[in-house]
């Protein structure tokens, strides 16, 4: 392509913006809603993507924190999004036992397994004195939770073996709730309800930096004394196992699932009455699960999109009316169907690219909030900006066909005559 040609194609660019913004100017109403339309959909996807961004990344880190080859024993396992009517065979769940402590305790007897730590939790009143936080995250943990889930113990200690035999009222508070409960005070040694009842700030936790951990208030309980206080619902005991050093994860698991049917008492015919739950099991259901909010972003994003290129059909065909003369002029000095098309394309790209920008700039300010105010570290995406930015583009080129299309085919005689 020679340089002429270039700077041409460029001056018909320049001259086509120039021309759509004029176009905003004269039908600001009409301009808005294709501009909102557009803007609404490219939000979704920004916004969408970078919650689901933020969200993937705090569960790989939650579970590097784990070490690669910890696993996990469930009741019942199904990764991905399921509907359940409540009936027996829309619920599995319901033929498999609860998960017993005696299991998780006869699971670290095993000669590949180096630690267990057994856990349930729920969301429960936490307070002290004037100050109250109405629904926290309350674990309950056996004895070695720190060993296997990460973190630091930043002041005083963790509950002993004792304390958890004696199911004890001692709590470990996380940072997140130390500064909400104690701002500038130091937690250790004083005294707060959970669940109505009094518990003793034993110590201050700091986990790695992930979305189900300091990022909300968390306190931490021994599992015993969970079991007797906690308003919670109970069979839903989860029991992570760590292989010792130099042991696949695929071996432990195998030890772990016979040793659990001989527990059980299962026969060999009989399918496991319990799921054993590997990292990557869990990264595929929860990459389901973004696959279907992926597909709710789509499904809304084409509707913001579907009513902007409307409006780019409007706003086009009432330019093209409103300069049939020009258009007649134009063809009358020599230029092509072809350079007519290209001027009306531009414009209208013009258009969806204004709103995809306005789209890009809401959905940055929607993942800030995200990422400012809940547990979600959110983050846009380089993928979906350029998404972003292409179908914007494309959706002005296609809706915009029709337009530049007819204006293309206008006789020059009879445009000239237009009054």
């Amino acid at each position: 392509m020679t340089f002429e040609r270039m700077a041409g194609i460029l001056g018909r660019l320049v001259e086509g913006v120039a021309i759509a913004l004029d176009s905003i100017r004269g039908n600001k109403v009409r301009a808005s809603l294709t501009i909102l339309g557009v803007g609404i959909g490219v939000m979704v996807v920004i916004g969408m993507a970078s919650m689901i961004t933020g969200i993937n990344r705090s569960v790989m880190a939650e579970l590097e924190t784990l070490g690669p080859s910890t696993f996990f024993v469930e009741r019942y396992w199904q990764g991905g999004i399921h509907i359940s009517d409540g009936s027996d065979e829309m619920s599995p769940w319901r033929k498999n036992p609860w998960l017993q402590v005696s299991e998780a305790e006869l699971l670290r007897q095993l000669p590949l397994v180096r630690e267990v730590t057994w856990r349930e939790g729920t969301g429960g009143p936490v307070s002290y004195q004037d100050e109250k936080l109405a629904s926290t995250q309350v674990i309950g943990f056996s004895p070695t939770w720190v060993r296997v889930v990460g973190g630091t113990i930043t002041a005083g200690r963790s509950f002993t073996q004792a304390e958890y035999a004696a199911g004890a009222l001692v709590v470990v508070i996380n940072d997140k709730m130390a500064n909400s409960l104690f701002p500038g005070l130091d937690p250790i040694g004083k005294r707060i309800k959970v669940f109505g009842q009094p518990f003793d700030v034993i110590g201050l936790y700091v986990d790695p930096n992930s979305m189900f951990g300091s990022s909300s208030p968390m306190a931490v309980i021994p599992h015993s004394t969970f079991t007797k206080v906690a308003d919670y619902f109970k069979g839903w005991m989860s029991i992570a196992v760590t292989p010792v050093e130099g042991t696949t994860g695929l071996e432990a698991q195998d030890q772990v699932i016979a040793a659990m049917r001989t527990s059980r008492g299962l026969k060999p015919a009989q399918d496991n009455n319990f799921a054993v739950v590997s990292q990557d099991r869990m990264m595929e259901m929860f990459a389901n699960v973004t696959g279907g909010f992926f597909l709710v972003m789509l499904a809304l994003s084409s509707i913001g999109l579907m009513v902007g290129g409307v409006g780019v059909v409007a706003i086009m065909m009432i330019s093209v009316t409103e300069r049939t003369r020009e258009i007649g002029v134009r063809k009358a000095l020599g230029a092509t169907r072809g350079e007519i098309m290209f001027q009306f394309l531009v414009e209208a790209a013009t258009l969806t690219l204004l709103g995809g920008l306005a789209g890009m700039a809401l959905g940055g300010l929607i993942a800030w909030a995200v990422n400012a105010f809940t547990p979600i570290p959110a983050a846009v995406p380089l993928w979906s900006v350029a998404a972003a930015i292409l179908v914007s583009t494309v959706t002005g080129i296609f809706f915009g066909l029709y337009p530049a299309s007819k204006a293309s085919k206008l006789d020059p005689v009879e445009a000239l005559r237009y009054e």
